[in-house]
C-alpha cells in the first residue's frame, strides 16, 4: 500500500497509460527539437505544435472514452498534472521575467522621453484600448442576438453553481492601483502599480540630470544594462515555447472534456464568431494605419498563438513586446508602454465581448426588455469595468460580475454556471483577442507619434 501511494500521490505514474502518454509527449518535443535543428521558421514550428497539441488532447480523450468528468480517471489527472509541469512551468518562468521587464521599460522610455510627449502617449494608449473594448462590446451584443442567446432557457446549463465575484467601487479600484507599496505591487503582479512607480523614477531620472548628471550615470547604465539582460533571458525562454504550446493546448482539452463542450456549444460558437469578427476589425484598423494586413498577421502569429494556448495576457507580455518591436518595428518603449497598460485594460476579448454576449443572454433568459437605454448602459458599464479589472485576478469572471451587477441582474448570475465550468475552452480565444487588441493599440500609438518603422514592418 505504500508503495501504492509513492506511486498515486508523489510520482503520480500509476498506470500504464500514464507513462506511455507522458512517453509520447517527450516523443513529439523530439520532434518539435529535430525541425528546430533543420532551421525550419519559428512561426512554422509554432502552428504545428498548436496542431499537434489539439490531435494529442483529442487522442488521450479518446483512449479515455470521452469521459463526462474526466478528473474521476486517476490516470487522466496524472497526465495532465504532468503536462502541466511543462506548459504551466513555461508560463511561470514567462511571468518570472513581466515585473523586471515592465518596471526596466517604462523606466527607459520615460527617462529618454520628451516631457510633451508622455502625457499624450498616456491618453492615447488608454483612448485606444477603450475604443476597441467598445466596439468589442457592440459585436458581443449583436452576435448575442443573432445567436438567440438566452432565448426559451429559464435554468442553467449546468448544475455547477457560479457565485458573483466580489468587487469594491470604480473609486476603491482605481485606489487599489497605486503603489503604496511598490514591492508589494511587484509580488502581486499589479502592473498598473508597477507603470505607475516606474513612471516616477523615470521622471526623477529625467529632472535630476540636469543638475545631478555625474551622480545618476551610474543607476541610467545600470538600467540600460539589466534591461538588455532581462531581454537576453526572454529571447531564451522564448525558444523553448513550440514545446510548452504542445503540452498546455493538450491539457487544456484533456483536463475539460467534450461533454462539457457539447452542453454550450452554442455560446461557444457564438463567442468564436464575435471574436473573429473583432479580429477583422482590428485588420481594418491596421489596414487604415496604412499597412499590410496579411503581413501585420504573420508578424504577430506568435504572441496570438501562446496567448491562445497559455490564456495569460500577462504571460504573454514579453513575447508581444518582442514581437512588437522586432518585427512588427513599434518603437521599443511604446511596445512597452502600451504592452504593459493593455494586459491589464481594455482587454477587447475578457472586458469587451464575452460580458456583454452574457449579460444579453441573462436578459433573455429573464425576459428583461432590452432598448435603447439597455444597450446604452451596457457599453457605459462595460466600458468601465475594463478599466477596473486592471491587476486583478480572474479578469474575465470580474469583468462579468461588474457588468452583471451594474445591470442590475447580480441575482441572475448563478444561471451561468454552465459557461463558467467551460471557461478554460472560451478563455482561448478571449485572451488571443486581448492580446491582438493590445498589439492593436500599441502599432497605431506608435504611428500617431511617427514612431513606427517600416522597413522593420516590411522585412520578410
Amino acid at each position: 500500500m505504500t508503495d501504492r501511494t509513492f506511486l498515486t500521490q508523489f510520482l503520480q505514474m500509476s498506470s500504464l497509460q500514464t507513462v506511455l502518454f507522458i512517453g509520447l509527449l517527450f516523443i513529439l518535443f523530439i520532434f518539435i527539437y529535430k525541425m528546430e535543428k533543420k532551421k525550419i521558421k519559428f512561426s512554422t514550428r509554432m502552428i504545428t505544435s498548436t496542431l499537434i497539441g489539439l490531435v494529442l488532447g483529442l487522442l488521450i480523450q479518446f483512449v479515455a472514452g470521452f469521459p463526462e468528468n474526466p478528473t474521476d480517471l486517476v490516470w487522466l489527472t496524472e497526465v495532465s498534472s504532468w503536462y502541466s509541469l511543462v506548459g504551466n512551468g513555461f508560463m511561470d518562468l514567462l511571468k518570472m521575467l513581466v515585473i523586471p521587464l515592465v518596471f526596466l521599460s517604462i523606466v527607459r522610455v520615460i527617462m529618454n522621453m520628451k516631457g510633451e510627449n508622455l502625457g499624450k502617449m498616456t491618453l492615447r494608449s488608454i483612448g485606444m484600448l477603450l475604443s476597441t473594448t467598445i466596439i468589442a462590446a457592440i459585436i458581443g451584443v449583436v452576435v448575442a442576438h443573432l445567436f438567440k442567446l438566452g432565448v426559451g432557457e429559464s435554468i442553467s446549463f449546468s448544475n455547477e453553481e457560479a457565485t458573483l465575484r466580489e468587487m469594491g467601487s470604480i473609486v476603491d479600484t482605481f485606489r487599489g492601483l497605486l503603489p503604496s507599496n511598490p514591492v508589494s505591487a511587484m509580488a502581486e503582479g499589479n502592473i498598473v502599480a508597477v507603470v505607475i512607480f516606474a513612471g516616477f523614477i523615470g521622471l526623477a531620472i529625467r529632472r535630476q540630470s540636469k543638475k545631478y548628471s555625474d551622480i545618476i550615470e551610474p543607476f541610467v547604465k545600470w538600467i540600460e544594462a539589466f534591461y538588455k539582460i532581462i531581454l537576453s533571458v526572454a529571447m531564451t525562454i522564448i525558444k523553448w515555447m513550440p514545446y510548452a504550446v504542445i503540452a498546455l493546448l493538450a491539457n487544456t482539452i484533456m483536463s475539460r472534456g467534450i461533454n462539457a463542450l457539447m452542453a454550450v456549444v452554442n455560446f461557444i460558437i457564438a463567442i468564436y464568431v464575435s471574436l473573429f469578427i473583432m479580429f477583422i476589425a482590428h485588420l481594418l484598423i491596421v489596414t487604415v494605419q496604412g499597412l499590410n494586413p496579411f503581413n501585420y498577421v504573420k508578424k504577430i502569429m506568435e504572441p496570438l498563438v501562446l496567448a491562445f494556448t497559455s490564456r495569460s495576457s500577462l504571460g504573454t507580455l514579453p513575447v508581444t513586446i518582442e514581437t512588437l518591436s522586432q518585427k512588427v518595428g513599434v518603437d521599443e518603449g511604446v511596445a512597452s508602454f502600451v504592452g504593459s497598460l493593455g494586459s491589464n485594460m481594455g482587454m477587447n476579448g475578457c472586458a469587451g465581448i464575452y460580458p456583454a454576449l452574457v449579460a444579453v443572454m441573462l436578459a433573455n433568459m429573464a425576459g428583461i426588455e432590452m432598448n435603447i437605454s439597455f444597450y446604452v448602459m451596457l457599453i457605459i458599464v462595460t466600458a468601465i469595468s475594463s478599466l477596473g479589472i486592471a491587476g486583478l485576478p480572474g479578469s474575465a469572471t470580474i469583468a462579468l460580475s461588474v457588468v452583471v451587477s451594474g445591470m442590475g441582474m447580480g441575482s441572475l448570475f448563478p444561471l451561468v454556471g454552465g459557461i463558467i465550468a467551460i471557461d478554460p475552452i472560451i478563455d482561448m480565444g478571449r485572451t488571443l483577442l486581448n492580446v491582438s487588441g493590445t498589439m492593436v493599440s500599441a502599432t497605431t500609438v506608435a504611428k500617431s507619434f511617427n514612431q513606427l518603422d517600416r522597413e522593420v514592418f516590411n522585412q520578410k
